[in-house]
């Protein structure tokens, strides 16, 4: 089996060399004013010149206008648009079709019944990923370091033939080899698990945690 493995967050050179010559095959770029790990336009377009050929490139927005994503568009020039908001399916839907990009679209997870969610955007998103809904006081959407119970995806991965899914919140090098083994995850997705601090991506740990991932699968 084969993980796809994802590194997101990524805002500086070095992590993003690390990311791509350890073997990521997707690498995310936020675009969210209040994330520690947003990128500008400027900024985007070189990491993505860095990046070009080598990974898919996604970019990360929450609830942005098609303004909005437009510019981001054409200075990332990404491969997939990855909506980490309250994005309706038929929202998700209008921006694959404007922007005629895959659609990774997050869901937040803490308990079972947020999995039902799931069925509205199998057929419109190209691909789910799974998170850990965020505290009611959170600032973020994602990116808050917080894992949830992975029998939760063991359930739906027995329940459901969408086999095109990902699972985010909380990993790290040390716990993902467990979390594939628990769901069967086609997919990871890590940010704040590779980092020193908020927006302070690890060389190191980037490196470990694809091994570690490449490992369990």
């Amino acid at each position: 089996m084969s993980v796809i493995v994802k590194i997101c967050g990524l805002k500086e050179s070095e992590p993003l060399e690390a990311a791509l010559s350890g073997g990521a095959d997707m690498v995310g770029f936020v675009f969210f004013e209040k994330s520690p790990r947003h990128v500008a336009l400027e900024q985007a377009r070189r990491l993505s010149a860095q990046a070009r050929g080598q990974a898919e490139k996604v970019a990360l927005v929450v609830d942005a206008d098609d303004a909005r994503i437009g510019a981001i568009v054409e200075a990332l020039a990404p491969d997939w648009l990855q909506l980490h908001g309250s994005e309706s399916p038929e929202r998700t839907a209008h921006l694959r079709k404007v922007f005629g990009r895959p659609i990774l679209k997050a869901l937040g997870v803490s308990e079972k019944a947020d999995l039902a969610r799931a069925a509205a955007y199998e057929k419109i998103a190209d691909r789910l990923l799974f998170d850990a809904k965020p505290p009611k006081d959170a600032a973020l959407p994602g990116g808050n370091g917080l894992a949830f119970d992975w029998a939760l995806l063991s359930d739906y991965a027995a329940a459901s033939a969408n086999r095109n899914w990902m699972l985010s919140g909380g990993l790290d090098p040390q716990n993902v080899a467990e979390a594939i083994r628990v769901t069967g995850a086609p997919g990871v997705d890590v940010s704040s698990g590779v980092e020193r601090a908020p927006g302070e991506k690890s060389v190191e740990k980037i490196l470990a945690f694809i091994a570690a991932a490449r490992a369990a699968a």
